[in-house]
């Protein structure tokens, strides 16, 4: 059984209409993505299973991917969304914490105006309830995020928070700061885990060997996930090549290190439990 998990891809049905940054421009993505086309893409490159992460902020989002999930033994867990403002964010959390998929919450920190919106006072009962059941906070933020996330981390020890894509860095810009500074600072002060996912998107031509490079000085090996992010993939590569490029970009691993950062840590720090014949966490 293959051990490689995929700690990040995304379905969507355009019919729902609540995706809002998904609109005709974003071309070959702008259609309906389900978990078998995942898996006829992801099943050939070694994946068993994957970590579903929400791409609108709805509840239904979450009820429909968590439907996916009970469809699909080959999501092993699902990262959701709920209104963390909402008066009864704890009861919903609660709630979506019995279902045993359901593995993490994700606001769309980069999508809002503030980008101090996620230290308010008033997000602290939510925030409570994710660490009393457990879900994992999964930060899409940019870099200007990255000093907030530090507070929150902070502010919030038993909270196990995961940050998606690196904070997206400006690769094809060749911003190089603050970035590099303020992601080392986060991964020496917090115990903060990283997503090795999103940065052929945010490329150009760009090479990103300094920056994976970074992303492992700063974290370790050991606080490294690899996922996909497909099918936003599509707009800068495809499925097969993103894989042949992350084992190129991970050379430097020892056999430990490469089971760790490609399903192990994953599969920790989502408490993942066993899916299907069609792949596994063995």
């Amino acid at each position: 059984m293959s051990s490689v998990v995929d700690a990040h891809f995304h379905v969507w049905r355009l019919a729902r209409a609540d995706y809002g940054w998904l609109t005709p421009e974003s071309g070959a993505i702008h259609r309906d993505i389900d978990v078998a086309e995942w898996e006829r893409v992801a099943m050939p490159c070694g994946v068993g299973c994957g970590v579903l992460v929400q791409a609108a902020p709805t509840s239904a989002e979450t009820e429909f991917l968590l439907g996916q999930a009970e469809a699909h033994g080959a999501v092993a867990g699902v990262v959701g969304w709920t209104d963390l403002l909402a008066p009864d964010a704890p009861q919903q959390i609660a709630a979506l914490a019995r279902h045993p998929k359901l593995k993490g919450l994700r606001p769309m920190l980069q999508d809002l105006a503030d980008p101090d919106w996620i230290l308010q006072a008033a997000l602290a009962p939510a925030l409570q309830a994710m660490t009393q059941f457990g879900l994992v906070f999964d930060a899409l933020v940019r870099p200007v995020h990255l000093p907030r996330i530090l507070a929150l981390a902070r502010s919030r020890p038993g909270l196990r928070i995961v940050l998606d894509h690196a904070a997206k860095p400006p690769i094809a810009a060749g911003h190089w700061q603050p970035w590099a500074d303020d992601l080392r600072r986060l991964a020496d002060e917090t115990d903060v885990q990283c997503k090795l996912s999103g940065l052929l998107t945010e490329s150009g031509r760009a090479s990103l060997a300094p920056w994976v490079d970074h992303v492992f000085e700063s974290f370790g090996p050991e606080r490294v996930m690899w996922g996909s992010d497909w099918p936003v993939l599509e707009l800068a590569g495809h499925y097969e090549q993103w894989c042949k490029l992350s084992a190129e970009l991970t050379s430097m691993l020892d056999h430990a290190q490469h089971r760790a950062v490609f399903g192990g840590n994953a599969a920790s720090v989502y408490r993942l439990g066993p899916v299907n014949a069609m792949g596994g966490l063995a």
